[in-house]
């Protein structure tokens, strides 16, 4: 009879209970607004047509945006991660003057600012 050999499978070591549920957790990169700030140079229209451009913001979303930054001096236009707000905020200062507006000299102004939860 030919000699068999029995493979027998090493068991598995389970992970520490802990270890198992942090791989499971995504995690969450910090979050950052993009922030539009008001002034007397551009106009509804302009901020509208901003909005629609680089955002994809309805025509709707785009007016409320407007509103706000003229009521408020100020407007949260997205919130996402660090790179891409930073980008978005570099679009808007990109953006170009109103040309409804002839005293305008150029783009408005856009900060970033973490949320914190």
């Amino acid at each position: 009879m030919a000699d068999h050999q029995t493979m027998v499978a090493e068991p598995e070591v389970a992970k520490p209970e802990v270890e198992r549920r942090n791989q499971s957790k995504a995690k969450k990169q910090p979050r950052y607004s993009v922030v539009l700030w008001d002034d007397t140079d551009h106009s509804y229209e302009y901020v509208v047509l901003m909005m629609k451009s680089l955002f994809r913001h309805p025509i709707e979303t785009g007016f409320q945006i407007a509103k706000e930054v003229d009521n408020s001096g100020k407007a949260i236009c997205l919130t996402t991660t660090l790179e891409h707000a930073e980008l978005k905020r570099d679009q808007i200062h990109a953006f170009g003057k109103d040309e409804l507006i002839a005293r305008c000299k150029g783009s408005m102004s856009a900060t970033i600012e973490p949320v914190h939860d």
